[in-house]
């Protein structure tokens, strides 16, 4: 949680309760069901929350955007950017029941009323997105083919509207097939453990 403190300063006294809230809702719901490694439990903070939140370190959200989170898994970055940015619309779905179910709980216990949850694949969502989140579900081209037709044409934002993609390694050739235009930002720029050596956020648009 002092990583969140130490990169997040402004946060409420609200957020930082429901940041505070996360280790023991997540360990509690991840002895039931697995949502979460169980070596990467300890790092929590560090490789989830933290990780998740270098999406806020490229861009403010403007009040009212829709964020679709897809393939969310135990809530992520769904969850973190939902405390960060609460006039902001997120709308988490995984293809996987039980993920979604730990979602759903968490962002109950934490009063999160700007979450909304579904139990589907990317593929089966008909709605419009500002933009939409995930930490490395898939290839670029391939979740790109799943989600192109879910981006909104009309912008709020000061960057174009399109996908937020949480990645590691080497993107080179992903970049090349996506079709699209894009911008790669490196985590370390941000943070300073060596975690986020090799991570990147790619901003991706057509």
């Amino acid at each position: 949680m002092e990583l969140i403190k130490k990169y997040f300063p402004e946060l409420t006294t609200e957020q930082v309760k429901q940041f505070e809230a996360l280790q023991a809702l997540y360990q509690e719901w991840n002895a039931a069901i697995n949502v979460i490694s169980r070596k990467d439990i300890e790092h929590l903070y560090e490789r989830h929350v933290l990780h998740s939140m270098g999406i806020a370190r490229v861009i403010k959200f403007a009040p009212g955007t829709q964020i679709l989170d897809v393939g969310t898994g135990g809530g992520f970055p769904g969850i973190p950017l939902a405390i960060l940015f609460p006039e902001t619309d997120f709308h988490l779905v995984d293809s996987v029941g039980k993920k979604i179910k730990v979602v759903k709980a968490v962002a109950e216990a934490l009063n999160l009323t700007n979450v909304s949850t579904a139990h589907c694949r990317a593929e089966e969502l008909t709605g419009k997105y500002d933009f939409v989140v995930s930490r490395a579900v898939a290839s670029l081209p391939e979740f790109t083919s799943w989600i192109k037709k879910n981006i909104a044409r009309k912008s709020i934002n000061p960057l174009h509207n399109g996908i937020l993609y949480l990645k590691g390694g080497d993107l080179t050739q992903e970049l090349r097939e996506s079709g699209g235009k894009y911008q790669v930002y490196k985590l370390e720029r941000y943070f300073n453990e060596p975690f986020f050596e090799t991570k990147s956020l790619v901003h991706l648009w057509f």
